[in-house]
């Protein structure tokens, strides 16, 4: 019967510590129950495999085993057909308690199974803000940003360790990242507090990290504003946020934009823009050609005659680019009369003459008509 366990573990009956250690890892790694969802016979032969490595995974245990006396002496090949020990028929005691649910529920660590590997974190994201002037969010910019953020370290390249050495495997827990104490039949299970659950100590910092893996540096980096873009947009540049610990993946860093205001240029939806333009009494009521300015300069606009305070003008394709390229939007100029806060001797003339032209209309006459009715 003392086969049985070695025949589990699929190695010779004289195989060393090592043999036994790398026989179990493999074997965990196919058969554990998280890797095969759909196979019913893998919890079961994980069970085994296990019980078969807590046996002989420790000098005593085994010793006994292969003696074939002892609390092993029934055990019968770790949960397979054999006499009735400690545990009852195939390792169960008279409850029907199975003893390698336990080293299950631990995933082997709590009897010295797979080394875990370094856990990697990744880095931060992080954030800056970029000041543009009007011009260079209409038209896109390229500008440059400083970040201080946390970097490899140059001296030990993010191992933390000093130069000409590397970190050792945790000798609390073997490379296992678990303590593991057992209280009878039962194993508790915690990170290990030696290592922190890496499996790896750092016996010899890194003088200019600490061990760390991390230094304080600055990082200058271009950043192409794209054409268009608005106040408070918010630009992502994959990668270059803070490194990561133990080859974990850097961070992103983020570009907020803050947009000066424009003198001339009032921004709206979709790429449009608006200017105030303001015109006399004299263009409101008989039309004229103005100036009006544009993005690249200045272009001339019809004022029709008779055009009310407020009305609006519009140039197509003339505003700023919309997102994703889908063209440029439109400058609306909102035309407002400009009224004179004092009057000319020539002004009062006109004024008078203009009233006695228009004796006779009154534009509120239909309003208080309304309102009486």
């Amino acid at each position: 019967m003392a086969e049985d366990l070695y025949k589990v573990l699929g190695v010779a009956k004289g195989a060393s510590e090592e043999e036994i250690k790398k026989a179990h890892r493999k074997l965990v790694r196919k058969y554990h129950p998280d890797r095969n969802p759909d196979d019913p016979k893998a919890e079961e032969k994980f069970k085994e495999i296990q019980g078969a490595y807590d046996v002989l995974s420790d000098p005593e245990k085994r010793k006994q085993y292969d003696s074939g006396g002892g609390m092993f002496g029934g055990f019968g090949g770790a949960g397979g057909p054999g006499g009735a020990g400690p545990f009852g028929p195939g390792g169960a005691g008279a409850g029907g308690f199975d003893v390698s649910d336990i080293f299950s529920n631990l995933f082997g660590r709590g009897g010295g199974g797979p080394r875990a590997q370094p856990q990697q974190v990744r880095g931060r994201d992080l954030e800056t803000e970029v000041a543009l002037s009007f011009d260079q969010a209409v038209n896109g910019a390229q500008v440059q940003v400083t970040v201080p953020k946390a970097e490899r370290c140059p001296t030990c390249h993010g191992s933390g360790a000093k130069p000409g050495t590397s970190p050792v495997t945790c000798p609390r827990c073997e490379g296992r990242g678990i303590d593991a104490q057992s209280q009878g039949f039962f194993s508790i299970s915690q990170p290990c507090p030696q290592c922190g659950g890496q499996g790896q100590v750092i016996e010899d910092p890194c003088p200019t990290c600490g061990g760390s893996g991390l230094t304080q540096q600055t990082k200058r980096y271009k950043v192409n504003i794209p054409a268009g873009v608005k106040n408070g947009a918010r630009i992502r540049l994959a990668g270059k946020g803070e490194a990561g610990q133990r080859g974990g993946p850097p961070g992103d860093l983020f570009v907020v934009t803050r947009v000066a205001a424009s003198p001339v240029f009032k921004r709206l939806d979709g790429g449009n823009l608006e200017v105030t333009v303001p015109i006399t009494v004299a263009e409101a009521l008989r039309g004229a050609t103005i100036e009006v300015p544009t993005l690249e300069g200045t272009k001339k606009i019809k004022v029709k005659p008779g055009t009310k305070h407020g009305s609006i003008q519009r140039l197509k394709g003339e505003g700023a680019p919309k997102a994703r390229g889908r063209g440029r939007g439109d400058i609306r100029y909102r035309l407002e009369i400009d009224m004179p806060a004092k009057l000319t001797p020539e002004q009062e003339e006109a004024a008078e003459k203009l009233a006695e032209a228009f004796n006779g209309h009154d534009p509120r006459a239909g309003l208080l008509k309304r309102a009486a009715s």
